[in-house]
């Protein structure tokens, strides 16, 4: 077995939970049960990944098994990589039968002619998920095995989840080889990530429940009140108005918890509204600006904004409906009268 594979079994072995390492190897599948048994998991890790790497050796393992039980370990722990949306669009609306062993060959056809020194791996879950493992290597440099992109998509949809490496400039060339290998046009990114893959499906199949703001707060009316009576409606009124906006937050942002995201951005078009006597802001061009949101639990920040009485309620809709701009790639053009300093909701 090559030193480099062994390395890199020992080093994966090392990042996973002692009280998991048995049951991971299970799943992995390349060593018997027989092999498995004469292991000792109570001693420290290092001499376990060692005792590991020497039962490889026996099996004369290659840097294929080793890329399939660091797909294993990458599927039970996504959350330690940073994930990116993908949405593939087609030029008409046929609809084409996928094949699982075409869409490999055309993958790692596409990906190979533009460079030879690349890694590819495939495994399939039960939830119609391809995982792919992807090493980067250059024309003169063999694939580091510590510099991996991954991806996941779930075939019959156009939307794929892409870790990249720190290689970005293989990025164009990973994209390329989705949109043949998957028969699309394009592929666009939707400017949405986070750590929890989970959540981000949940985000673009619909997977969870979020009305909408349909309705828009009513101010307080105006009543003569009593001097000695003025405390009790004052403490009357807030417990409205607290009353008020929990049943608005829980209309808006459902009972359920959030999807976990952690960063968000959407491009902002809109006109300038000014006194006619500023010629400097009589301009006919829109203005045109980059808006980020990022958070470790983005909606469930927004969520809490109102309630902690750090803005008002109901929310505005640019930030409720962060889900489904992402979907719409975060693009609102707002042609109403713009004040300076501020957005106004479209």
């Amino acid at each position: 077995m090559d030193e480099t594979v062994a390395e890199y079994i020992r080093r994966t072995v090392l990042k996973i939970p002692r009280d998991e390492i048995r049951t991971m190897l299970q799943t992995w599948g390349f060593l018997s049960e027989a092999q498995l048994q004469t292991l000792n998991f109570h001693q420290t890790k290092d001499n376990v990944s060692q005792d590991v790497v020497q039962l490889c050796e026996d099996n004369s393992a290659d840097i294929k098994q080793a890329a399939v039980l660091d797909i294993i370990y990458n599927h039970i722990y996504p959350n330690k990589r940073i994930w990116s949306v993908y949405q593939m669009n087609k030029t008409g609306e046929e609809m084409d039968f996928f094949d699982l062993t075409d869409f490999k060959k055309k993958f790692k056809r596409r990906l190979r002619s533009a460079l030879k020194n690349v890694t590819i791996n495939f495994r399939e879950y039960e939830d119609n998920a391809i995982w792919i493992r992807i090493a980067w290597g250059t024309p003169y440099k063999k694939p580091n095995q510590y510099k991996t992109s991954y991806v996941v998509y779930h075939s019959q949809t156009p939307y794929v989840f892409i870790s990249a490496s720190v290689l970005r400039s293989t990025l164009p060339l990973l994209c390329q080889a989705l949109v043949v290998a998957s028969n699309y046009h394009d592929i666009r990114e939707m400017e949405l990530r986070s750590h929890c893959l989970n959540s981000l499906k949940d985000i673009v199949f619909k997977r969870y429940s979020q009305t909408f703001q349909t309705y828009y707060p009513k101010p307080l009316q105006e009543r003569n009140v009593a001097p000695e009576n003025v405390d009790l409606r004052i403490i009357q009124e807030n417990r409205n108005e607290k009353e008020r906006i929990q049943r608005v937050n829980r209309e808006v942002f459902g009972d359920g918890p959030q999807p976990k995201l952690e960063f968000a951005q959407y491009k902002l078009e809109t006109m300038f509204k000014s006194n006619p006597k500023m010629d400097v802001l009589d301009i006919k061009e829109p203005f045109r600006c980059l808006v980020k949101f990022s958070s470790p639990h983005l909606l469930e920040s927004l969520k809490s904004l109102a309630p902690a009485g750090l803005a008002d309620a109901p929310l505005s809709s640019l930030l409720t409906c962060i889900p489904q701009k992402a979907r719409n790639y975060f693009k609102i053009r707002e042609r109403k009268g713009f004040f300076p300093g501020s957005f106004v909701s479209p």
